[in-house]
């Protein structure tokens, strides 16, 4: 298991997808026409053999426009996590109580989508890919569009009310058992994490930071202050979360 994709969520889609792409060294992205059924507009970006997606709401209605809602503006989405075996993860979450609320299957690649009251704090998403070094949701082509700035998505963070009560939320999402780091529960995977950490600011429970690899930083810390992103020690702000450069 590891952590594969994060998405966020933002109301000006163009002016973040954007601030990415010259932040993290990228010329171009993956859209997803299918999204449109959910009412949204989607960039799906490589870094490393991660992937960082970007949604917007394009009607009203959507999990997303509440989010923005709820959150008080952009922030973090979805936490995906690739998996050997879904349909044995299926079958270990059909004896708890996690709901699920959508599922796909393309024969190449399938996901589940998991109730955000049975895991608070992000959508979580166990997926799987046939083989799985492919990542659809990115397209075939993926490799050939990669970030030059920085490496793969190393650790998701998310805030929350009850930080132990929450991390053996997800831990039974994933099946995986707690460990700690300094106090901080978390959850490990392959070469990534998820940790969960108590809430330092008035948006409430949510996904609040990612870890990324570094690969140019002299390069990246130039865009951003050129572009005046908000940034402290090696940390910089992005469509409401904090991307800790590692």
């Amino acid at each position: 298991m590891r952590l594969r994709q994060i998405a966020l969520v933002s109301e000006k889609f163009l002016a973040v997808r954007d601030t990415l792409f010259d932040l993290l060294g990228l010329d171009d992205g993956h859209v997803d026409p299918k999204i449109e059924q959910f009412g949204l507009q989607n960039v799906v970006m490589t870094l490393g053999d991660t992937f960082l997606e970007v949604v917007s709401p394009i009607q009203k209605g959507t999990t997303a426009g509440r989010l923005l809602e709820k959150r008080k503006g952009d922030g973090g989405y979805m936490v995906i996590v690739q998996v050997e075996d879904l349909k044995a993860e299926r079958a270990r979450l059909e004896r708890t109580d996690i709901r699920t609320v959508f599922s796909a299957d393309t024969g190449r690649g399938a996901a589940i989508h998991l109730h955000p009251r049975d895991v608070p704090g992000a959508i979580a998403s166990l997926d799987q890919m046939k083989p799985p070094e492919a990542w659809y949701w990115a397209g075939t082509d993926w490799d050939q569009r990669v970030a030059r700035h920085v490496g793969d998505i190393r650790a998701a963070e998310i805030q929350c009310d009850d930080v132990g009560e929450i991390a053996k939320n997800w831990a039974g999402a994933y099946g995986v058992p707690i460990e700690y780091a300094d106090d901080v529960p978390l959850l490990k995977f392959e070469r990534s994490e998820v940790r969960f950490v108590a809430i330092n600011d008035d948006r409430g429970p949510g996904l609040r930071a990612i870890d990324i690899e570094i690969i140019d930083k002299d390069a990246l810390v130039s865009v951003a202050e050129q572009l005046g992103l908000e940034r402290y020690g090696n940390t910089v702000k992005v469509c409401g979360i904090d991307i800790n450069l590692i």
